[in-house]
């Protein structure tokens, strides 16, 4: 049997491992992941206004220097961050309507009319109903109030590599009664939608600016996501289709997914379009580059999400009812990474693995992920989940937006789990020793899901790979939030113990 750490000695398992060089975490560190839909306040989503400063106050008053966020993109049918209409556009729904308040954008009364009674989740038809409309008016308002400010014009020209495109998307979705782009006829797009659909960009973009302005003022650095695939209704792959699998109607010919693994015994048919990756790599990866780095404007470090799909890649046919009739295909592999350079990147590295998929991550120098939930089920030597196995070269979860909470996920633990569980760290395991074990480890840095902090149960679970309902709609109460100050400075000592406190 393993000695057992005692709960009052986080550091008891820490190895002593030569320092990981990272790009984008070059200290030990630790954070707290939480998406802003998931931020309390009286609108019907959560936004980038004062419950994200309250959040980032809170981190600071802990000692914990980053805060990890979900994709920003705007989304569409089934309200996944993961399926974003955009890869480059915001979110206008995450809009902080107390500043479009003070910039006369929009009414008190207005905002009242989309204000609902805190329910703990957010509300995705009062967001299509309620405050879609009044984006939209929103919009117009500002780009008629923008149309000789010098700063909207330059965002409008620095930025019309993806925005002119995603104008354009945004006006014919509209005008088209937002079906499916590949029903579209060539009816002609309103020019003040697509003004308006600039302005919320550009909001979007000065909100974002000051909230990563206000985080960085207190130490705090934002953590981004960055989905390997495009939505199959989305702006890039109606406007960019040579650079995926379409076919001549810009349907996809084939669809990205992942065999059955332990989140799914049908494997998950994720119904985005494969990429032409010979296309990409006759022209440097350029789309790819644009990309990141527009996104390394908003973050200080991204993940990669599914970055298996570089090295090799499971392609289903469209049509198909799962994902167990795919095929793995060959991806880019190191030209991708090459063409990228040194860059602040996260690989995703979850699920069943080919080992090439090892040689790229370490090749390119980037850190791969260790999330404490796999650790306990099946063989453990080897297994880089596994608390004592975890390696410097690796961000330390206990779990990620895909998973159970540490109460649900005790809760419901195989018996394999629980034995080892117990063999590791007593008969009494809590989800704070949990956390230690996670803080604690050499992992070149730690994260921890707000849920997990707070010790709230597989009630407050974001998301279920696989199960298309009641996924997303997870928020914190006010109450949580004001308890989440607490939660996070009680930290602070273990924080410091471990080497992770921020500076």
């Amino acid at each position: 049997m393993p000695d057992r750490p005692t709960p009052d000695d986080p550091t008891a398992r820490r190895a002593e491992l030569p320092p990981f060089r990272c790009r984008a975490f070059p200290r030990r560190t630790a954070g707290v992941l939480l998406h802003v839909t998931a931020l309390p306040g009286p609108g019907p989503v959560g936004s980038l206004g004062s419950e994200a400063r309250r959040l980032v106050d809170a981190l600071d008053a802990g000692g914990f220097g980053w805060w990890q966020v979900c994709p920003l993109g705007p989304t569409g049918y089934g309200d996944s961050p993961y399926q974003a209409l955009s890869v480059f556009a915001g979110n206008p729904y995450l809009l902080d309507l107390t500043d479009l308040t003070e910039r006369g954008l929009v009414t008190a009364a207005e905002v009242a009319e989309v204000h609902r009674p805190a329910s703990g989740a957010v509300d995705f038809g009062h967001l299509w109903t309620g405050l879609r409309p009044l984006l939209d008016r929103v919009g117009r308002r500002a780009a008629t109030a923008l149309a000789n400010d010098g700063a909207f014009a330059r965002f409008r020209q620095e930025q019309a590599g993806w925005l002119d495109a995603w104008t354009l998307f945004a006006a014919l979705r509209e005008a088209h009664g937002f079906t499916a782009p590949a029903t579209w006829n060539d009816l002609a797009p309103d020019s003040s939608a697509r003004d308006a659909a600039a302005a919320l960009q550009f909001l979007f973009a000065e909100q974002w600016r000051a909230l990563r302005a206000y985080a960085h003022a207190r130490g705090v650095q934002l953590f981004g996501d960055e989905p390997i695939y495009v939505s199959a209704d989305g702006c890039d792959a109606k406007f960019r289709p040579e650079l995926f699998q379409l076919d001549a109607a810009g349907r996809p010919t084939v669809v990205a997914g992942v065999p059955p693994d332990y989140f799914a015994a049908d494997g998950q048919l994720w119904g985005n379009p494969l990429y032409d990756w010979s296309r990409h790599t006759a022209d440097g990866f350029a789309w790819w580059k644009a990309r990141i780095h527009h996104d390394l404007g908003l973050f200080d470090a991204i993940r990669i999400d599914h970055f298996r799909g570089l090295h090799d890649f499971w392609s289903v046919p469209a049509g198909a009812p799962n994902a167990r009739e795919g095929v793995w295909c060959a991806g880019p592999d190191l030209a991708f990474t090459a063409a990228l350079g040194d860059l602040p990147l996260v690989a995703e590295d979850l699920g069943l693995l080919s080992p090439g998929v090892e040689t790229l991550r370490t090749s390119a120098g980037l850190p791969g992920m260790s999330v404490l939930q796999f650790g306990f089920g099946g063989e453990v030597a080897g297994n880089p989940h596994y608390p004592p196995n975890i390696p410097a070269d690796r961000i330390a979860y206990t779990g990620t937006h895909d998973n159970d909470t540490l109460v649900g996920w005790l809760a419901q633990a195989s018996t394999e789990e629980a034995d080892r569980l117990s063999e590791l760290y007593g008969p009494a395991v809590t989800p704070r020793r949990l956390i230690e074990a996670v803080l604690a480890s050499p992992a070149v840095a730690a994260f921890v899901p707000a849920q997990d902090l707070l010790g709230l149960g597989a009630e407050t679970r974001f998301n279920t790979p696989g199960n298309p309902q009641g996924n997303w709609s997870w928020r914190l109460t006010t109450a949580q939030l004001d308890q989440l100050t607490t939660a996070a400075a009680g930290w602070r000592t273990t924080l410091a113990q471990v080497g992770r406190l921020s500076a």
